[in-house]
């Protein structure tokens, strides 16, 4: 090779506000790099504090223990003999920065603030820092005296710099800045920068790794370069799963990438590259030459999880999830990783134990539950018990009738009416309040089996509550409030049904799981009205007034297409035009929008889920709506009628 460059990068599962665990991962990370002969190690945004410390960046302990972090680094032999690029906040001038800190054997060579700050969905980084706005412009930067005494410098360079050697030049970018449509490794690459960085704290979803993936490679694509991009991984204390996918790219070609949803700790991947390669292929860019001037559950100290099995396809969806990540645990420990075996071991409570097959491992963590009524089919009953059986879960069938008689004998003592439900004679208002109770009741019931079950049978510890109600129920309000859509997490509330059909299809294929296909070919029910002839006559789809793919339809458009009832019609009479007239689709917009509105306020106590998709309605932080609204839409209803009668 003409001119080699070792780098590395990683992707660690940091934790807000860890400062020991974090301290302890860098190291590590460092480590390894050298350890493979790395001159350059690059690290996740905020890594030293935690990407999700939200409203802690606000205090000054957050920036003391930073500070304090960043000495234990300096001052450290690991540290020595390799350029290490850490990010933390800053606080500069009294304005708070979020900042790389660049330094090799105990000097710090530039602190760089970020230029573009994400604040779209769930990225909310205009409120804790300000956008470093000078470009190309360095300020001196005050040193702590805690760093003072240990690198010897009263200040440092602070701004929008880049590192020159006597080998070549490198210049960072910071997460945001890679999406941005001016991206700082556009000037740079022309003023032949070499080596570009990128700091992430990029979360997932569905579909997202190929865009990321195309963005680093595209941007050496056209101006040639070393693209090092590293990524946080894990959950970070919220809601969101952060995927790692670290990577180096050169001239537009993927060189490294690290796994998705690898459970270790501490992920480096490592690359020597030769910089004659990317003289030679600028060299040929003409353009370029003329134009010269980036859950777990041991943390919650628990058992493992219990999860109403319906049946149906959520709940069986909620439970392949676990089931996966089984199988994940399994092949880590299989491969050598000792954190995750330490963590299995302290969440089943047995020391020697080692998770060799991830249906005795299911079997250990995971307790599904049927709660059936006189309103269940045989069918449903069946589907969840192969399920159980076939992931290997704890499996519990019991009867909630006696309960639900109780409650409603409670009601009729007191007021000497009895509710009926619509088939015996009964009103809309008492067949919904009935079903309401037999809801309930089984989140109430699902609590008390997730704190006793293992007390029952003379286990330690206590079970997470699952949940499994999917972002189409949950935008059209179609669930009762506090029934078992109520839990301590929702592993599918960020996902669509027709995302959770393709993956329940994969498990069929990769976990040969064959009790999935009658659950997949079942119309979805609730089963909460009585059967009739012993079979179920509620079916979801006929309750909502209308399909799962028209739901999954209006979901995209109203919060991707960001589009209101007209706009929403307007597109609809195009997308649809071959299967419904104007006045139908007139008709199932409006009715979409009024029972959105009517049931929005559902989403305010909603279960934490993970963030899956772009689709989400999360009230918490992702889609910030009203929650009360006048749910006639009469202005925008009557613009819809004109364009109807227009047509």
């Amino acid at each position: 090779m003409g001119r080699a460059v070792t780098v590395a990068t990683c992707a660690l599962n940091q934790w807000a506000l860890d400062f020991e665990g974090n301290l302890e991962r860098i190291f590590r990370s460092i480590d390894i790099a050298k350890s493979k002969g790395a001159r350059y190690r690059l690290g996740p945004e905020l890594e030293i504090c935690g990407y999700g410390c939200s409203d802690h960046y606000y205090e000054s302990d957050t920036l003391l223990h930073s500070f304090q972090v960043l000495e234990k680094l300096l001052e450290s032999p690991v540290t020595q003999d390799i350029i290490c690029d850490v990010g933390m906040p800053v606080l500069h001038r009294n304005v708070r920065y979020n900042c790389r800190v660049i330094f090799l054997n105990k000097k710090i060579l530039l602190i760089r603030p970020k230029i573009a700050l994400a604040n779209a969905g769930n990225y909310r980084e205009l409120r804790w820092f300000t956008p470093w706005s000078k470009a190309r412009h360095v300020e001196e930067y005050f040193l702590p005296r805690i760093i003072q005494e240990v690198t010897g410098q009263e200040t440092v360079p602070f701004g929008d710099a880049v590192l020159a050697t006597k080998d070549t030049c490198l210049g960072a970018e910071m997460c945001e800045e890679l999406w941005t449509p001016n991206s700082p490794h556009i000037e740079m690459g022309l003023d032949g920068v070499e080596i570009f960085t990128n700091s992430s704290g990029s979360h997932h979803v569905l579909r997202k790794a190929h865009t990321r993936v195309d963005l680093v490679n595209s941007a050496t694509a056209k101006n040639g370069g070393i693209y090092i991009f590293a990524n946080q991984k894990g959950c970070d204390g919220d809601r969101l799963y952060y995927d790692g996918c670290a990577m180096i790219s050169m001239n537009g070609e993927t060189v490294a990438q690290g796994s998705q949803f690898s459970l270790d700790d501490v992920e480096v991947l490592v690359a020597t590259l030769d910089l004659e390669d990317v003289r030679s292929y600028r060299a040929e860019i003409s353009s370029r030459n003329l134009a010269v001037r980036i859950l777990y559950v041991c943390q919650l100290c628990q058992a493992g999880f219990l999860l109403p099995l319906s049946g149906g396809i959520d709940s069986s969806a909620t439970a392949c999830i676990v089931y996966s990540m089984c199988h994940q645990v399994c092949l880590a420990v299989r491969n050598g990783n000792a954190e995750v075996l330490v963590d299995a071991r302290r969440i089943v409570h047995d020391e020697t134990y080692i998770p060799e097959d991830p249906r005795e491992l299911c079997k250990r963590v995971f307790t599904t539950c049927y709660m059936a009524s006189e309103n269940s089919s045989q069918e449903t009953c069946n589907r969840a018990r192969l399920l159980a059986e076939q992931i290997g879960s704890y499996h519990i069938n019991l009867n909630i009738d006696a309960a639900v008689k109780a409650i409603v004998g409670i009601f009729s003592i007191v007021t000497g009416r009895t509710p009926q439900f619509s088939v015996y004679g009964g009103s809309s208002r008492e067949s919904l309040a009935l079903q309401n109770v037999q809801a309930r009741v089984r989140m109430v019931l699902a609590y008390l089996f997730a704190q006793l079950t293992l007390w029952a049978r003379g286990m330690p510890g206590g079970l997470l509550v699952l949940g499994s109600a999917n972002v189409d129920e949950s935008l059209r309000g179609y669930l009762t409030k506090y029934d078992c859509s109520s839990a301590d997490i929702n592993p599918i509330g960020g996902i669509s049904k027709t995302d959770l059909k393709n993956f329940i299809q994969y498990c069929i294929e990769n976990f040969q799981l064959t009790a999935l296909r009658s659950i997949m070919s079942a119309p979805p029910t609730a089963e909460l009205e009585p059967l009739v002839d012993g079979q179920v006559a509620q079916t979801d789809e006929a309750d909502m007034g209308m399909t799962y793919a028209e739901l999954s339809v209006y979901g995209k458009l109203r919060k991707v297409a960001k589009a209101g009832p007209y706009s929403m019609f307007c597109k609809l009479i195009n997308m649809w035009k071959e299967i419904c007239t104007p006045r139908e689709v007139a008709s199932k917009v409006k009715h979409f929008f009024r029972m959105y509105s009517v049931n929005r306020h559902k989403m305010t106590t909603l279960t934490p889920s993970y963030h899956a998709e772009n689709y989400s309605p999360d009230d918490n932080r992702f889609d910030l709506r009203p929650f009360l609204y006048n749910t006639t839409w009469s202005w925008q209803f009557r613009c819809i009628d004109k364009q109807v009668n227009a047509l």
